[in-house]
């Protein structure tokens, strides 16, 4: 399925992911790390209710990004986001 919106789409994933990046590699001191868990268990809720066709749409964005993606540490993010998140199901 092809977004209706893909440029809005896109913008929302690269916000989505540099909100996530920001809480992911955050200290005490900036963010109090169990409303950083409770934020990212929300993302990965929601993400992972999205229709099959939603998901692999977001699945092949995160990729493109990752790929292009030059800070190593960044692209392992983007790399793991899809399980990590909740997008593809357990293989177990």
């Amino acid at each position: 399925m092809t977004s209706s919106h893909p440029s809005l789409t896109r913008t929302l994933a690269e916000a989505l992911v540099d909100v996530l990046w920001f809480i992911d590699g955050s200290e005490d001191e900036q963010m109090d790390q169990d409303d950083a868990v409770k934020v990212m268990e929300g993302v990965a809720h929601v993400v992972s209710t999205l229709p099959n066709d939603e998901r692999q749409e977001l699945i092949a964005m995160l990729g493109t990004m990752a790929a292009a993606e030059t800070n190593p540490a960044r692209r392992a993010f983007l790399e793991e986001f899809p399980e990590g998140f909740g997008l593809i199901d357990d293989p177990s």
